[in-house]
């Protein structure tokens, strides 16, 4: 037990500093990181549901397709290149959906959903990352990673929040169907430590010089809360997988940790829950 905790420690904080790092330095290191999480985790995605759901989901081209997608994204937000740059990841969904016609394969239907699943569930999310961390201004293109990097600092805050809060309050169940051990005052106090997280940012990094600090408070505010709802979600939905799928955990690359799926299974939909807020909310108060 007590290895295991050191390994578990050892490999989280390697995680949060690699992935903090990568985000924070600039934004060729943050295309190369994240190009490498997405192709990995669509692999194991697409690895889990052939093995237990005994189906042939082309785990190569799908996992290409959406390394390709992240890098398009990139580069379509940065300028360096048009909508043109999408048409070869519209090649290969072409490619995986025609491909099933010269297989006689019992489940080309599910090999087909799951390999858009995978597009849809991973690979745009991950991509949407990098509208937040992309920002058009009348000078050009800037890089602000703060949008982006605060949606894992809330993740986490809220992570150890729930656990903290849960093991110490917790007594009425959240989905006891599908997460038995997560409880509503976990959720709550989870929120709240986000919600704290989210006013350190505001203190030392203000929104925008026409924001007064006290609407930055609460505009970062509203973005930690936005955050935690989906990010619950976005476990859940995990976890319902999982379920499903009859698996503890998506993977074992990161020892004590699970698979990458289990370390980004929050984000898959605070991500894209965070570009809508920020795009209609906060820039737009600027403006």
């Amino acid at each position: 037990m007590k290895n295991n905790f050191v390994l578990r420690t050892i490999t989280g904080a390697l995680f949060v500093a690699l992935l903090v790092g990568g985000i924070i330095w600039n934004p060729y290191s943050l295309l190369i990181l994240f190009t490498i999480i997405t192709a990995m985790t669509v692999w194991e995605f697409t690895t889990i549901v052939n093995r237990n759901i005994d189906l042939q989901v082309n785990r190569f081209i799908t996992s290409v397709a959406a390394a390709y997608l992240f890098v398009a994204v990139w580069t379509f937000n940065t300028n360096i290149m048009g909508s043109e740059v999408f048409i070869p990841y519209l090649i290969s969904i072409i490619y995986l959906l025609v491909s099933e016609l010269y297989f006689d394969r019992k489940n080309s239907i599910l090999n087909w959903a799951l390999s858009l699943m995978a597009q849809l569930y991973i690979a745009l999310p991950l991509a949407s990352f990098n509208t937040l961390c992309f920002i058009s201004t009348p000078a050009g293109v800037s890089y602000y990673f703060w949008y982006g990097l605060s949606v894992f600092i809330f993740l986490w805050a809220s992570d150890t929040g729930a656990y903290l809060f849960g093991s110490w309050l917790g007594k009425h169940r959240l989905f006891p169907r599908i997460s038995p051990k997560k409880s509503w005052e976990g959720s709550v106090g989870g929120g709240l430590t986000a919600i704290a997280a989210s006013q350190v940012i505001a203190t030392f990094i203000p929104f925008a010089e026409t924001v007064t600090p006290a609407l930055s408070h609460i505009l970062w505010a509203g973005l930690a809360v936005t955050v935690v709802i989906f990010g619950t979600w976005g476990d859940l939905v995990e976890s319902l997988l999982k379920r499903k799928l009859g698996i503890k955990d998506s993977g074992n690359i990161l020892p004590g940790h699970g698979g990458m799926l289990d370390r980004f299974d929050s984000s898959l939909l605070a991500i894209p829950a965070a570009v809508i807020y920020v795009y209609t909310i906060m820039l737009n108060i600027i403006h």
